[in-house]
């Protein structure tokens, strides 16, 4: 007769804003799939601050310090359950502190690993698929990594809790470990669903996890298209400064270059404001309240906006609806 083998102690993975907001669209995917429960909230305490208020119809709302919070999963099968933790921002103040503060709970609940998400800013094309690479608290978890094709990080620093958390718990012997995926070095503010699906596809293997990531995946396409887009304005503008400087007589004066990020307008310039119709910008409107409450329903708008030629203005807009989901 087989002996019964111990119940699996659960994983703590915990996710703040970054770069390319990889470590909270993983997170919260995880959240959504496994259909997560709201277990605990972690007092802000001292560690924040707010330097603005948000107004709605006029109106300025009262002062909400950012909410950081448990949610929990239980295994219906024989696997691990997990504990994610994620917050909707970096604290201000006594940062180590907060993140042994976390811990404290996460303590309570029985945790034996924590794992981060983070974000790698290289070279990479939005065209390619980003690499994953970790980092590990103790020769046993960079083992595991090894033996899951993850190759290390041999020098730098993690920015942020996403990275402190990690030497909060090497403090404390909890194994610990960051998967990091590579991000375009000149869209690190933008929101990647890419990097956040290769980071968050090997943790899946390395927790034992089969969740869809095919919502990561449409929005992924619709972020590559864009930036893809953007890449080649900027290659557009590069060349025609480049032919505009070729042009011009060389009189041999030096001069300190200007640089701008983008080519200021003419005097007389027409105004950047798309000429839609009421209706028209009403319905763009809709798509983008469509695409806020559920993000597939961004490839409706992105088609809208091409179709309209006016994706060029909503761009921001447009990219700043992955925000939401991390």
């Amino acid at each position: 007769m087989s002996e019964k083998l111990p119940p699996l102690r659960p994983w703590l993975i915990a996710a703040w804003p970054g770069m390319g907001n990889v470590a909270l669209i993983a997170a919260s995917h995880l959240v959504q799939q496994l259909h997560m429960t709201e277990i605990e909230e972690l007092p802000p305490g001292p560690h924040f601050d707010v330097t603005d208020v948000e107004v709605r119809d006029g109106q300025v709302l009262p002062v909400r310090l950012p909410r950081g919070v448990f949610f929990g999963w239980k295994n219906p099968g024989a696997g691990r359950d997990l504990v994610v933790f994620i917050s909707e921002a970096q604290p201000s103040y006594g940062s180590l502190a907060y993140a042994h503060a976390l811990l404290d709970v996460a303590q309570r609940m029985g945790i034996e690993r924590v794992a981060t998400f983070a974000s790698l800013a290289s070279g990479l094309s939005p065209s390619e698929n980003p690499k994953v690479s970790g980092v590990a608290t103790d020769a046993s978890t960079l083992e595991m990594l090894r033996r899951a094709e993850v190759p290390p990080i041999a020098a730098g620093q993690i920015g942020g809790l996403n990275g402190l958390i990690l030497g909060a718990a090497a403090d404390r012997g909890i194994p610990g470990m960051c998967l990091m995926a590579e991000i375009p070095f000149f869209a690190m503010r933008v929101p990647n669903p890419k990097a956040a699906r290769a980071a968050l596809s090997v943790f899946c293997v390395l927790a034992d996890l089969d969740i869809s990531l095919e919502a990561l995946n449409r929005q992924a396409e619709i972020v590559d298209r864009a930036l893809i887009e953007a890449m080649e304005r900027m290659a557009q503008q590069a060349e025609a400064g480049e032919s505009e400087e070729s042009a011009e007589p060389d009189e041999g004066v030096d001069e300190e270059p200007e640089l701008e990020t983008e080519p200021s307008p003419a005097p007389d310039a027409p105004s950047r404001e798309p000429k839609l119709s009421e209706a028209d910008r009403a319905r763009v409107e809709e798509l983008f309240e469509a695409a806020r409450a559920d993000p597939s329903q961004a490839v409706r708008l992105k088609n809208e906006l091409d179709r309209l030629g006016v994706f060029k203005h909503y761009e921001g807009r447009f990219l700043d609806l992955f925000r939401k989901a991390g």
